[in-house]
């Protein structure tokens, strides 16, 4: 089955060139069937970007999925059109209000880990989505600085910061082989990291409920579920697309921003050759299996979430 999303929201033509299934609104109500609802809390810049990063993983599973576009209500952006966060987006004070509920929730990280998290300037209102998703989405998953903040909000578990950013592709090794999550994985993997931050694994052990799912000895750990509060926390970039990180670093570089060549990420660390994506199948086989896990779980009647 494929993602049903606005015909005119750039990720629909992005994905139909990929080779996604794709509906728009009058071939899904042909279909009679209930498709899931997940939502997208956009905390990232660059909207559109990662608006076809996720909805090209979610579309990816034999399931119709209704994709939903959220944004905070006071922050405006910048980064990103105001007819397109007009077209597409609702605020999180407008989902709220009108009480519907989701399957799922993905809320994606945000390039403000410098700043302590009482000091973001949507904090208290992303403190109430927190709240609010115990009650109104099934399952959530927290997306880098996103997985961060819930981690802290429900747990107080600190980020700390790095001596230099963790930049470049690391190997991760595989905790829980059993889990329905890790459904498919290898013993161990290479994913994207790129943040300044950290959380440390023994301060997510000592906390109760939670178990590290995957994790680097060199960069931490990774992947975390929550299951009383039916979260997942994956503090890396799944996600990615095979130049994001080259995006990066060429930025950084024209800004005259000290940075290092991401690590294990170009062949022979050149950045002059096309970086190489080793992640692709793990981050289909992560959102597909958490996607499968909803649908195994969610009750038929979706208001009865949270009940």
């Amino acid at each position: 089955m494929p993602i049903k999303i606005p015909a005119d929201l750039p990720a629909y033509d992005v994905l139909t060139r990929e080779g996604v299934m794709v509906m728009d609104e009058d071939q899904a109500a042909r279909q009679d069937i209930r498709p899931l609802r997940i939502g997208l809390l956009n905390l990232m810049p660059k909207k559109i970007q990662t608006e076809n990063q996720f909805a090209r993983l979610i579309g990816a599973t034999p399931l119709q999925i209704e994709f939903s576009l959220i944004r905070m209500s006071e922050h405006q952006t910048k980064n990103t059109a105001a007819d397109h966060m007009e077209s597409f987006y609702r605020s999180f004070a407008e989902v709220e209000a009108t009480g519907e509920k989701f399957d799922g929730l993905i809320i994606t990280g945000a390039p403000i880990e410098h700043l302590d998290f009482p000091e973001v300037t949507y904090w208290e209102e992303l403190s109430r989505v927190f709240d609010w998703t115990q009650g109104h989405v099934h399952s959530t998953f927290g997306v880098c600085w996103g997985g961060m903040a819930m981690i802290n909000h429900f747990h107080g578990i600190r980020k700390h910061m790095l001596p230099a950013k963790a930049f470049g592709c690391f190997r991760h090794e595989n905790m829980q082989p059993a889990s329905p999550y890790l459904r498919g994985f290898s013993d161990d993997m290479v994913i994207p990291v790129s943040r300044w931050t950290e959380m440390r694994k023994d301060e997510i052990d000592a906390a109760p409920g939670l178990t590290t799912l995957l994790h680097s000895s060199e960069v931490g750990p990774c992947l975390v579920e929550d299951a009383a509060h039916r979260a997942l926390y994956v503090f890396n970039h799944f996600e990615y697309d095979s130049d994001t990180l080259k995006q990066e670093y060429d930025r950084d570089v024209a800004a005259g921003t000290p940075i290092n060549v991401p690590c294990n990420y170009y062949p022979d660390d050149d950045p002059g050759r096309a970086p190489r994506n080793r992640w692709r199948s793990h981050a289909h086989l992560l959102y597909g299996n958490w996607i499968s896990m909803i649908y195994q779980t969610v009750p038929y009647d979706i208001d009865a979430i949270g009940t």
